[in-house]
């Protein structure tokens, strides 16, 4: 029995696998300039270095390896975040995460223009706490079950309220161009220094989101069956709810407020290796980045030379699905 699942695992991996390196190399390739996949290859061996080559490493490499860490931190957070709650229509985008990092975001541009993209970074992660707090007492607070549904109304109101926090903030100090190029969702000036700070914090946030995985997947089940084998709710709880601040304030100081990816990631991943979050957990972090990718080359492509935001893209493909989860009555299309 272990021989007859193991190697269908191993060829869904391997699948992952080129997907992710397939989607890599067509991110970089497709675009207003034509590359080759000779010049990737000059570009990321350092061999022949001309203006082409340049522009490949400083521009186009930068922007799809960002592209990648951000989905891959999306998928991640929505996968832990819905194992947490066991709730299909959990995101960060839609439970106040992702538009409390954009709020700290305007607010630290208002009062302090001149910080550091670390504490940048840093501020992201207060407004992601922040934001899911609102969130977690709003849907609390009252009589009633505690339902998925619930949740994810009071993270829309909240989620307006943030929005509608950043607008003001953006109009009154005249940040409305510098709070955009977060809020449209956009990787264009995408470096390798902002990456370098970037990349270690999403890496250790899905590398402890591994680690976490077998205690998910348990958690997943049922509060009883967790505390009947062991588990230490409280610590596992605590320390999944900061993998997911870690990730999405991250990802906002890079890309801006992107909703649906962390919803859409972990029920097609569901679908492809089943419920177990020892494999849920990675694949996300594959299927995420693959679609991140997806999502940027679509939005250069289809307005050429013109960018379209990539938020919008996301938004067009999640809200259909985010409408048909709901349809189902809030219930995993796994």
């Amino acid at each position: 029995m272990t021989k007859k699942t193991a190697l269908p695992m191993v060829y869904k991996w391997l699948a992952g696998i080129v997907l992710l390196a397939g989607m890599f190399v067509l991110s970089i390739t497709l675009g207003a300039a034509n590359i080759s996949i000779a010049d990737i290859w000059r570009a990321i061996t350092f061999t022949d270095l001309n203006k082409d080559i340049l522009i490949i490493q400083e521009i186009r490499l930068p922007r799809e390896v960002g592209a990648a860490l951000v989905g891959a931190a999306f998928g991640v957070s929505g996968a832990v975040m819905q194992g947490v709650t066991r709730n299909p229509l959990a995101d960060p985008g839609l439970l106040g995460l992702t538009s409390g990092a954009t709020a700290a975001l305007a607010i630290t541009l208002a009062f302090m223009p001149n910080l550091s993209y670390m504490g940048m970074m840093i501020a992201c992660f207060i407004g992601s706490a922040i934001g899911s707090i609102l969130v977690i007492v709003l849907s609390a607070s009252g009589k009633g079950k505690l339902s998925p549904l619930r949740v994810v109304l009071a993270g829309a109101a909240i989620s307006t309220f943030l929005i509608a926090l950043t607008e003001g903030v953006s109009l009154t100090f005249k940040l409305s161009k510098n709070v955009s190029m977060w809020t449209a969702g956009g990787l264009i000036g995408t470096n390798w220094k902002q990456l370098m700070l970037v990349s270690p914090v999403v890496l250790v946030g899905i590398l402890i989101a591994i680690i976490l995985s077998k205690q998910l997947t348990i958690l997943s089940l049922s509060e009883e069956v967790a505390v009947g084998l062991g588990q230490k709710l409280t610590q596992v709880r605590a320390l999944m709810f900061f993998v997911v601040i870690l990730l999405t304030g991250a990802s906002v100081a890079l890309v801006g407020n992107v909703a649906f990816i962390g919803l859409m990631i972990p029920h097609i991943v569901r679908r492809v290796v089943g419920t177990d979050y020892r494999y849920i957990v990675p694949m996300s972090a594959i299927f995420g980045a693959s679609f991140m990718m997806l999502a940027d080359t679509i939005g250069r492509l289809i307005n050429a030379p013109y960018e379209t935001p990539v938020v919008a893209i996301v938004a067009v493909l999640g809200l259909p699905f985010f409408l048909f989860v709901v349809h189902k009555g809030g219930k995993s299309i796994s």
